[in-house]
């Protein structure tokens, strides 16, 4: 449900390897999860209303992974759901390719943005609904757009990264909880991104997390933690 300042609840969902790295050093799309990680990931796509990732992430996959499992769109549909959620993108870009599988896909797309200067009418045949987000120090206004995301009346959101979106949202104190999928594969690697990109944060401010759950699924364990207040 929607929290207590307005804005939407949001969990970041991500899985990376032993040593923490979502992707390689080429940021090859990451496909080193399990059959179990992809289950685990649908579903928690089916519980969102929408769900946000970044213009690289979208680049580097082409795609975004649909509701399929029947017992899921049932329960959608029961809770008075679209079946699918909302794929929203964030980007300060409008540089596109068309013919990414995103754009053919049964989906409703929604476009977050900070640009205001081109005409945006050349984007409606890709995108739903275009959001343009104000800027703070030159970067999105996150607090803002979430309002505006809670205002169109999306309530849960599933964030999918990458790093540096995790990274915004994180020193915005916009992110609620995390899902980790620790997957039995070293990468390495210093220019290997990892889920939480930027600056980063000094040990002393760091956000705190309080663990919720651990499963083992065969090699992996499924890590659930909340951010804690004042983190």
């Amino acid at each position: 449900m929607t929290n207590k300042i307005g804005r939407p609840q949001t969990t970041v969902i991500l899985a990376m390897s032993a040593d923490g790295k979502i992707s390689d050093r080429v940021r090859s799309p990451a496909r080193f999860g399990s059959t179990q990680d992809k289950i685990h990931l649908e579903k928690q796509i089916a519980i969102a209303d929408g769900v946000l990732f970044g213009s690289n992430t979208l680049r580097a996959y082409g795609t975004t992974m649909r509701v399929s499992a029947p017992e899921l769109l049932k329960m959608r549909v029961e809770q008075g759901k679209q079946s699918q959620p909302i794929q929203i993108v964030c980007s300060r870009s409008r540089n596109f390719d068309p013919n990414l599988r995103f754009f053919q896909q049964p989906v409703t797309r929604w476009l977050l943005t900070a640009e205001t200067n081109n005409d945006q009418t050349e984007l409606m045949p890709k995108f739903d609904r275009i959001l343009v987000a104000s800027m703070s120090n030159g970067n999105i206004d996150w607090v803002a757009a979430f309002e505006q995301l809670a205002n169109l009346g999306l309530q849960r959101l599933a964030i999918l990264g990458g790093g540096q979106l995790v990274a915004s949202l994180l020193a915005e104190n916009l992110i609620d909880e995390f899902w980790l999928t620790i997957c039995p594969v070293i990468l390495g690697g210093a220019d290997a991104p990892t889920p939480v990109e930027g600056e980063g944060f000094l040990a002393n401010l760091a956000p705190k997390l309080q663990l919720l759950e651990v499963q083992q699924v065969d090699q992996e364990v499924f890590l659930h933690y909340r951010l804690m207040a004042n983190g």
